[in-house]
């Protein structure tokens, strides 16, 4: 069934868990998240960037979802992930997205609040949830793009402030993780984290770039209010691992059904290994 960010994260708070957000951009993707998912008993968000959409095509990504949610009964959330156009959220709202992120991250803090309040009027008239973004995360996700001398940690007044005046369902902060592979360990600024948990009572938190974030950083983040996890790039490399694999040891194949089979495998058991280390595995 299809259901808001804000019903899954309410859910998980009480719960103390985290409900992982997968990025799609096609079927097979969709099919191996969803299998995840009845596998795990878990409650899933389903989420598209801009390039997805670009990619897949609007309608296409809402249909697939649709399907998917008319076999399962588990609590699905169709999301859209990073919008920075007015417009393009407007669009994913028509189109039946339940839930919808406004990033607005690249704006001044007054600037952000007014365009995030905006979004919030229509959204909360049609019973669609809201996440929004306050500081900058590093890396690179579809054509967004923000180089480390430019990311910049949430400031918790900032935050307190930003949630107070705009009245969102989730915020999404900067505390060290970034989007794309890691060069390095990442350093996660808990004690920032927990302040911001403090200042702002119990809006949900959300962590974006979490794929090659350590198992042990994960639980802490969880424990300090992280209700929302992004994961997108552990499932693009074990995709593209799966693929080739197959397709180097049958160099002679020209069916992508044969080859699509094995990275459709890779990808579900990624998504059931993280459900279980957010603690959402059992929760549908």
């Amino acid at each position: 069934m299809l259901v808001t960010l804000r019903e899954v994260l309410a859910d998980a708070e009480k719960g103390g868990y985290a409900v992982g957000a997968f990025n799609v951009n096609s079927m097979e993707i969709i099919q191996s998240i969803i299998t995840a998912a009845k596998e795990e008993r878990s409650p899933v968000i389903l989420q598209a960037s801009q390039g997805a959409l670009a990619y897949a095509g609007l309608e296409n990504i809402v249909a697939l979802v649709n399907v998917a949610v008319k076999r399962t009964d588990l609590p699905i959330v169709l999301h859209l992930d990073h919008g920075t156009d007015f417009d393009q959220v407007m669009r994913c709202i028509r189109e039946g997205f339940s839930s919808v992120m406004f990033d607005g991250s690249k704006l001044s803090l007054e600037k952000n609040i007014s365009e995030t309040q905006r979004v919030m009027a229509v959204a909360r008239a049609v019973g669609v949830t809201v996440e929004a973004e306050l500081g900058k995360i590093a890396g690179v996700e579809d054509d967004i793009s923000v180089d480390e001398r430019d990311a910049f940690f949430t400031n918790p007044a900032e935050a307190e402030r930003f949630v107070r005046e705009t009245g969102i369902d989730a915020l999404a902060v900067a505390i060290g993780t970034a989007h794309g592979p890691y060069k390095g360990e990442p350093k996660l600024d808990f004690p920032r984290l927990e302040e911001i948990r403090e200042v702002i009572g119990g809006v949900p938190l959300v962590m974006h770039g979490a794929s090659g974030i350590g198992d042990e950083a994960i639980r802490e983040g969880v424990r300090l209010g992280i209700r929302k996890i992004n994961i997108d790039t552990d499932i693009r490399q074990a995709f593209i691992k799966a693929a080739l694999d197959y397709q180097n040891k049958n160099p002679d194949n020209i069916d992508t059904r044969k080859m699509m089979g094995p990275a459709r495998e890779a990808m579900t058991e990624i998504v059931r290994t993280k459900m279980r280390l957010f603690g959402s595995a059992g929760k549908a």
